[in-house]
């Protein structure tokens, strides 16, 4: 792993443990040339995924994008990280188990609407926002009164936006 302060290849696994839901390993690492300390996330990958964006071009899925869309919807609300985290994990996992290699930005933007949805109620209106690209205030109370004419309470888990067999995983987990 390359030092991301000198560049140097050589750096040494100083700590690894599991992260998060116990899907990545967390290691921290140090640089011998520049003693910098850093930390980087082993993940399993199921599958390489394109992204068909609406414009037709194709580009690579990048896990790191889509969480950093989701953390502009959730800046400043106080949501749990890890629970954060999980939803992203089960819309990663739901898009790799499609068994397409190609998936569109509407399926990711609609999943991660779905999951927001059931995470943050403020976050699911601010991601809406650019995702569906309102232009006016009216375009807002539309919105919002759909949601309030459709569902009666947006509070969730973000356990609701993982598959079925995760979900059971978790479950089984808590029982023991």
């Amino acid at each position: 792993m390359r030092c991301p302060y000198c560049g140097n290849l050589d750096t040494q696994v100083k700590d690894s443990r599991p992260a998060e839901d116990g899907s990545a390993i967390r290691r921290r690492r140090v640089c011998p040339e520049c003693g910098g300390r850093f930390t980087t996330f082993e993940r399993v990958q199921l599958r390489e995924l394109m992204v068909l964006k609406r414009s037709g071009k194709r580009v690579p899925f990048d896990r790191d994008k889509l969480a950093r869309s989701v953390m502009i919807a959730l800046r400043k609300r106080a949501v749990d990280p890890e629970r954060t985290e999980r939803m992203i994990s089960g819309i990663v996992r739901r898009l790799e188990r499609t068994g397409d290699t190609d998936v569109t930005s509407e399926q990711i933007g609609e999943l991660v609407m779905e999951g927001l949805r059931q995470l943050d109620s403020v976050a699911f209106v601010r991601f809406a926002s650019v995702y569906r690209n309102f232009r006016e205030a009216r375009d807002f109370e539309e919105f919002v009164g759909e949601l309030a004419n459709s569902t009666p309470a947006l509070a969730g888990t973000a356990e609701d936006v993982l598959p079925d067999d995760t979900r059971r995983a978790s479950s089984d987990g808590a029982q023991r």
